[in-house]
């Protein structure tokens, strides 16, 4: 029997690709959804013989745009999960969603078929903001998703984007100040980043300053009701995403559907994997050791430095940069600070 390892499915499909997005996903107005449902339950079948039916703590479907998946997909897929592997009873379950894509009905069709988290990308809440970002939705469907989903008791979180063309510390004070109305218990606050290859970055934006966006940033703690728990998250104690946290603490993972990352642990070796036959290659000890403080240093608990993690960090930088990193309880961990400059920090954190 393998280690507990936590399933990501990746869901490529969208209405339409937003300005800003990297990640891989094709807008197609009427995929395939059969085959793609056969082609999941074939990798899951596949890593199901290769990891030894192991247990599973979390599946996330994350995208794309899962909520535009029909159930009855959805559900072929857990189907198939739980015929292939031991799911904890407690099982965290995530669906990632976008308004307009999900109504009432459906969402409950999701829930009884094992949906137990749902993740929304709401992303603004000012209709102008939407568009020019390139979502679908607008701010009113956005607040009727939260509220079906909040009125189901489910576990929820949902995403925003700050530092967009204009921004300044008071956007971000009013955001937060918006977000607390919400009730919410999770939310992600990313930054918006330029990538190549987006059109947004075949675009001459005025982007705020390096500066002004360090000053956004460190105001988020000041006005939002919600700790940080990871350099873009924040949630109470009990409504963590417990699968990002898994993931973020160097667990097993294993990536399912064209595109999907895992990190697999089979016979004490590790293997960076992509889908059923996209990549498998193991990685040395010392290689994942590197991954495990790049992940582990971006959350608040820190890196714990177990004997192979200790063996790459450089305690004469971190010594001599308190201000940065702290080491206690046998964790290591970046301060505000260095929170602002993780990027920078790893570079000389790592010997």
């Amino acid at each position: 029997m393998n280690c507990p390892h936590n399933i990501y499915i990746h869901v490529p499909f969208c209405m339409s690709k937003c300005k800003y997005c990297a990640f891989y996903s094709n807008a197609v107005l009427n995929p395939n959804w059969q085959k793609y449902g056969d082609d999941i339950c074939s990798e899951l079948q596949f890593w199901s013989e290769k990891l030894c039916h192991c247990s599973v703590p979390t599946i996330f479907f994350g995208g794309g745009t899962p909520s535009l998946m029909p159930v009855s997909i959805f559900e072929q897929i857990m189907n198939c999960i739980y015929k292939n592997f031991d799911v904890d009873k407690d099982c965290e379950i995530t669906l990632e969603s976008n308004p307009g894509t999900l109504r009432a009905e459906k969402l409950k069709d999701f829930v009884s078929n094992g949906v137990n988290r749902l993740s929304i990308g709401v992303q603004s809440l000012k209709d102008e903001e939407l568009e020019f970002l390139g979502r679908k939705h607008n701010a009113k469907q956005a607040l009727d998703l939260l509220n079906v989903a909040q009125n189901m008791n489910l576990r929820l979180s949902a995403d925003f984007i700050y530092g967009l063309p204009g921004h300044n510390v008071k956007s971000v004070i009013d955001l937060c100040k918006n977000i607390n109305d919400l009730g919410l218990k999770h939310v992600s606050l990313y930054e918006l980043t330029i990538e190549e290859n987006t059109p947004f970055g075949k675009m001459n934006l005025q982007m705020p300053t390096n500066e002004n966006m360090a000053n956004m940033y460190i105001t988020i703690p000041e006005f939002l009701s919600l700790p940080r728990y990871e350099v873009s998250n924040y949630a109470t104690p009990d409504e963590q995403c417990r699968h990002n946290k898994n993931v973020w603490m160097g667990d097993a993972y294993v990536g399912i559907g064209r595109g999907a990352a895992g990190r697999v642990y089979i016979n004490d070796v590790w293997y960076e994997q992509r889908g059923a036959n996209e990549k498998f290659e193991k990685l040395s000890n010392e290689t994942r050791a590197i991954e495990k403080i790049i992940t582990g240093i971006r959350t608040i608990s820190g890196v714990m430095l177990s004997n192979d993690i200790a063996h790459k960090i450089n305690n004469d930088w971190v010594k001599s940069h308190p201000e940065l990193v702290v080491q206690s309880d046998n964790y290591l961990r970046a301060t505000d600070r260095g929170m602002l400059i993780l990027d920078d920090i790893v570079l000389d954190l790592i010997k």
